[in-house]
């Protein structure tokens, strides 16, 4: 289960990098594109705008690179008595599979929420053991198990 998960994770993030490559070279080509005109600081306010478009791409990449990166380091984790990253924690109010943040995914008829080690819910769960609960967001989670 944890293995179709992190493929899932790994499907997500590549599709993001794509989707921001694309996006940084269709900017950068509407950015070569534009030819300066009669019309002055229409044309430099174009350009900008452009070059805004440019490093926001460029920084949506290299998020989903880092990503990417992350999520590699969590191809092979053991089994573990406290959660902690690459580990596919069932409570009774969620599957959380902590990895990075790729929202909720659907596998064999189940929900799990892949999520980062640095997000509210992520800094709960790392280092709690089976059985252990805690409250978050008004719930009280009773973890029944860790892969």
């Amino acid at each position: 289960m944890k293995d179709q998960l992190y493929q899932l994770c790994l499907a997500f993030i590549e599709k993001r990098i794509a989707t921001a490559t694309e996006a940084l070279q269709q900017a950068q080509e509407a950015s070569n594109d534009d030819t300066k005109s009669s019309a002055g600081d229409k044309f430099e306010t174009g350009r900008e705008m452009a070059q805004q478009d440019i490093n926001r791409n460029k920084q949506l990449l290299a998020d989903a690179q880092q990503q990417k990166s992350v999520l590699l380091t969590l191809a092979d984790v053991a089994e573990t008595t406290k959660a902690r990253s690459g580990n596919l924690v069932i409570t009774n109010n969620g599957n959380f599979y902590i990895s990075i943040s790729a929202g909720q995914l659907q596998l064999a008829g189940q929900t799990y929420f892949a999520i980062s080690a640095a997000s509210p819910i992520g800094k709960m769960l790392i280092g709690k053991a089976t059985g252990e609960q805690f409250d978050f967001n008004g719930k009280t989670y009773l973890i029944k198990d860790i892969t």
